[in-house]
Formats: structure tokens, C-alpha cells, sequence
């Protein structure tokens, strides 16, 4: 059977399909996120057993999502589990503080050094949302700006235009300026000639959904050095891209940012977002006795159970962790990028540390511009999925995947053989087409 036509008519799960048909009768669109990708159903599970999951109708497949690069340590991470299990029998959350906040507070401000001051949320997308307006309060300023494609969660502010390449000279609407991300003589001349309205600047130091490119040194040092002088703040949202080092994504690329948001792998699998940076503009959130210019609530805000999960987790994140999953990571971006070329395959792959990319196209795309696909690269990127399936393999559609400290190095080992296992077969099938 053609790899195009792979997973099509999938009849090997029934519970599936009829789990996606009850969800259509009560969800707009059959599912309660967005994300969920159905090719032709949902795949629904049963549950995640380290670096697996298993489905409803039994089938065990290898994570390569890791719910959208949140599980740093796989699925039902034992001293996770351990820890969790033990603090709901004390109680799931209370409206006082409890001393696992201060715990999980200590250990992120201790290892980021962009952190002075924190404080925990529920989602990324709240993190960023208190981030702009811890920002427009301490400035007095109105407008923020945000780079193309990244995406930064569901708050209007930060959302707008992300799936729209800037014009060259950038795109004001409103109060979000648009820019181009390793644009450095474009970002200059924008944040310059809209200083006087400008809060900060919004980046992710690798966007995910923009094609996990790397910022260039020049483009962060001269991002830096307008900011600084027009007195713009940076917010560097690090929601997924902390999972690039132990100390963040910002130290890595040399980002010195005034505030930094973070959420995912410091949850330990349990909902979690935070904002923290400087102390003088954390302080919009109250200092002491001092009323907050930014009030920030949520009920289940520093909840102990996510507070605790969180705590060990990151705690299990140690530098010789982070380290083994840079060498897989840097290990199988180069296994795959080196198949691909021996086929002289169209495809390509981006990424760092424990992330990488599966772009359809020959040449790595250097600009957001160039991460978007064609009719005939969206096609290549749905059969590639369909056959990593086929082969139990869990690969998001847009072919963005994340490591785990649970995968081995036969777990990668099979990713790398069925991606060549693809690419042969791929070209099998183009030679057949045109005979």
C-alpha cells in the first residue's frame, strides 16, 4: 500500500472512532483542544507508560509529542507520581500559600539567572498575558512587539498576525508592532521609530511553531542593544524552549531578557505557568505591604500538587540530564539530516538540545517565511506521520517532536530507521508514479 494512503481508513481502532463520535455530540468540533490532530479520528489514550503511550484499543506507540514537549521525563514519571499521590491525600489546593510554592520558587530562581523575582500562574498563555501587563504598567507604555509565526498563547496581545509573515519594515496594527525574527537591521528600524509607544519586545529564542530556527548572535545583540537604548524591555517566553538547558534558552543564545515566562516541563505534568524577572518591574505585582499595580489571581494558581510535581521533576533535571538529551538530541538531528541527504530526500530538520524538526523540503528554511509549506510539502509531512504511525511512532502532523529522559537509544535508533524506512519507500512510490 502507497505511504500516502497509510492510516487513511484506519480500522485498527474502533474505541477510537467511536470515542471521537460521542465527542462530537457534545464538543464543537468533537474535541476540547484545538491541537488534537485527527487523521481521520483522534487517537485516544488509555494511558503513558515513561517514553509510551497505549491506546484505547491497545496499541503502544513511542512518544515523540510528549504533550507538546511538557513531559521532560515521559509519561507517569515514578517520582512524580510518587510525590503527587502522596500530597492529594493532605489536600489538592487551598486558598492559602503553601510552603511547596517557596520550594519551587527557590529552585528556578536559584538556577535561571534572568529570575530575581516569580510568580506561578495556571497556563503559558497567563504567563505571557501578566507578562504584557506587568510591562505596559512599569513603562507607561501601551504597545508591545512580537516576531512572526512564534506563537505565545491565546492572549489577543500576543496572538495577533502570528500566522502571517511582517512586511519588511514591520506592521503596527494597533498596539502590537509585527517583526521579523534574525531580522536585525529591520528590528532595529521598527523598535526605533515606535520607541515612544513601545513596552517590550516579545520573543521566543527558538519559536517552535515558526520552524525551530536559531537566533543568530547579531540578532540578539542588536536586538539588546535598541532595546536598552530606547528603554523597551524584552520578555523572553520561554513556556516550551526552557526544556533547551539546564539554566533556559535565553542563556543559551546569550538573551539577557527583564522578564522571562516559563510553564510545561516545570509543572512535572500538572498544569503550571510563571513570570519572573527583574524586581523592580516584578514589583507592579506588590512589594510587601505596598498595593499591586498589576493584580494576579487564579484560584488554582501555586497549587500545591503542581507546585510538588513541579519541584521534582525539576529536581530529576539536573546538568547531566540535560546534557544526555542534548547528545541524543544533537545524535539523531544528525542521523536524520545525513539519510535524508544520502537519498537526496526533500527533507530537512531544525532544532536543539531535545527538540527537532522534520521539515518537507530540501534546504532548512532560515526565516519563518521559508518554514511554510506547499500544497506538496503538506502532503510529504501527512504521509510522513501516517507511516511513523503505522510503525508505532506518535509524530505530530507538523513534524515538530521532543525527546524524553525516558527514550533509549533503541527508542531513537527506530526513529531513525523508519524515517529511512519513509524515505526509501517515498521514493519507491515517485518512481513508480511516473512510469
Amino acid at each position: 500500500m502507497s505511504i500516502a494512503m497509510a492510516g487513511v481508513a484506519d480500522t485498527s481502532r474502533p474505541r477510537s472512532r467511536e470515542l471521537y463520535r460521542r465527542g462530537q455530540a457534545v464538543f464543537p468540533g468533537g474535541v476540547t483542544r484545538a491541537t488534537i490532530e485527527r487523521d481521520p479520528h483522534p487517537i485516544y489514550v488509555a494511558r503513558g507508560e515513561g517514553a509510551f503511550v497505549v491506546d484505547v484499543d491497545g496499541h503502544r506507540l513511542l512518544d515523540l509529542n510528549n504533550n507538546f514537549t511538557t513531559l521532560l521525563h515521559g509519561h507517569a514519571f515514578e517520582p512524580v507520581v510518587e510525590a503527587a499521590a502522596q500530597l492529594l491525600r493532605s489536600g489538592s489546593c487551598f486558598a492559602n500559600p503553601t510552603i511547596h510554592e517557596i520550594a519551587l520558587a527557590e529552585l528556578l530562581v536559584s538556577r535561571i539567572p534572568a529570575l530575581e523575582k516569580i510568580r506561578f500562574v495556571n497556563t503559558g498563555t497567563e504567563a505571557v498575558m501578566f507578562a504584557v501587563k506587568a510591562v505596559r504598567a512599569f513603562t507607561g507604555r501601551p504597545a508591545v512587539a512580537r516576531f512572526e509565526g512564534a506563537y505565545h498563547g491565546a492572549y489577543d496581545w500576543a496572538e495577533g498576525e502570528q500566522y502571517r509573515p511582517a512586511p519588511r519594515d514591520g506592521n503596527h496594527e494597533s498596539d502590537v508592532l509585527h517583526l521579523r525574527f534574525n531580522d536585525v537591521a529591520g528590528t532595529q528600524a521598527a523598535l526605533t521609530a515606535h520607541a515612544d509607544r513601545l513596552a517590550a519586545v516579545l520573543i521566543d529564542p527558538m519559536p517552535s511553531r515558526a520552524g525551530l530556527i536559531a537566533p543568530t548572535r547579531e540578532f540578539i545583540t542588536g536586538l539588546m542593544t535598541v532595546a536598552r537604548q530606547h528603554g523597551i524591555l524584552i520578555i523572553a517566553d520561554e513556556v516550551l524552549n526552557l526544556r533547551q538547558g539546564f539554566r533556559g534558552a535565553s542563556h543559551r543564545y546569550g538573551l539577557q531578557p527583564d522578564l522571562l515566562t516559563g510553564g510545561k516541563i516545570i509543572g512535572g505534568g500538572f498544569p503550571i505557568g510563571a513570570v519572573g524577572g527583574r524586581g523592580d518591574v516584578m514589583a507592579v505585582f506588590g512589594t510587601g505591604a505596598n498595593a499591586a499595580t498589576v493584580s494576579q489571581g487564579g484560584t488554582f494558581s501555586a497549587n500545591p500538587v503542581s507546585m510538588r510535581a513541579g519541584l521534582v521533576a525539576m529536581e530529576a533535571a539536573d546538568e547531566r540530564c540535560f546534557e544526555d538529551l542534548e547528545r541524543k538530541g544533537d545524535a539523531l538531528r544528525a542521523r536524520l539530516s545525513s539519510i535524508a541527504a544520502q537519498a537526496q530526500a526533500p527533507f530537512s530538520v531544525t532544532g536543539a538540545a531535545s527538540l527537532f524538526r522534520i521539515h518537507g523540503k530540501r534546504q532548512a528554511p532560515r526565516t519563518y517565511a521559508e518554514t511554510l509549506t506547499c500544497a506538496e510539502e503538506e502532503k510529504r509531512l501527512v504521509a510522513l506521520t501516517r507511516f511513523f504511525r503505522a510503525q508505532d511512532i506518535l509524530l505530530p502532523l507538523g513534524a515538530a517532536a521532543s525527546l524524553s529522559t525516558a527514550m533509549t537509544n533503541d527508542d531513537l535508533d527506530h526513529v531513525a530507521k523508519t524515517f529511512a524506512a519513509f524515505v526509501a519507500e517515498a521514493g519507491t512510490d515517485t518512481q513508480e508514479a511516473q512510469q
